[in-house]
């Protein structure tokens, strides 16, 4: 486990004004040309079975991924009560950022590609970052997420983007079209059929899977 210190978050009221500690699993593969940051979705954490099997399915790939906690415990407890947190897209936007910096530092990780895989909030998480940071960041993938939630940040994403809803997650997959027409970059919204949010039928997340893990390797190369 890595453990990494981040800065305050800015002008935020939901949380002491201090520096935190996040936990990180960091696995890369000897021949990754890149690596993958995941940004949990709402209520979750670095250890989401869905994640850890699509991470697999990169690691297989050979791309390298890093899985971490976007609150600290204390933050979960809080969150778990009001449930404000994870919906702070600003705040896990901000602390993507950060931990994408502490990447790109890292003697074994820093000429590596990099991309994003965001699961619900941490799409939108994972769009707001990547749009701060341009075209540093190779590749986007969100999973039954909600770009709708990155707002303005949409429209300047430089970062090839593929979006991945569940046929049956009615809501959510409205709000992907809308958000897919409003992103500028290299875009691609993939339905899986027959598919809920969660992606729990037989066979779906192994596609969400497939599809992430080749979006990836096509598109993550050294820095």
């Amino acid at each position: 486990m890595v453990r990494i210190r981040v800065g305050p978050a800015d002008n935020d009221s939901s949380i002491p004004a201090q520096t935190v500690t996040l936990d990180g699993d960091l696995t890369v593969p000897p021949t990754a040309a890149g690596i993958v940051l995941f940004a949990h979705g709402s209520g979750s954490s670095r250890l989401s079975p869905r994640n850890q099997f699509v991470a697999r399915a990169i690691r297989e790939a050979g791309v390298g991924t890093f899985l971490f906690d976007l609150l600290t415990r204390e933050e979960e407890a809080k969150d778990a009560v009001t449930g404000r947190l994870r919906f702070d897209i600003g705040l896990l936007a901000r602390r993507l950022v950060e931990v994408t910096r502490w990447i790109t530092n890292q003697p074994v990780t820093q000429k590596l590609g990099i991309g994003y895989f965001g699961a619900s909030t941490g799409g939108a998480a994972a769009l707001v970052a990547a749009a701060e940071i341009g075209p540093a960041i190779d590749a986007v993938v969100s999973r039954g997420g909600r770009p709708d939630l990155a707002s303005e940040a949409l429209e300047s994403v430089q970062s090839p983007t593929l979006l991945i809803v569940g046929e049956r997650d009615e809501t959510v997959l409205e709000l992907n079209r809308s958000a897919f027409d409003r992103l500028p970059c290299e875009k691609e919204l993939k339905v899986i059929t027959r598919a809920t949010h969660l992606f729990e039928e037989p066979g779906a997340l192994e596609q969400v899977a497939r599809l992430a893990a080749d979006w990836f390797r096509r598109r993550l190369r050294p820095r």
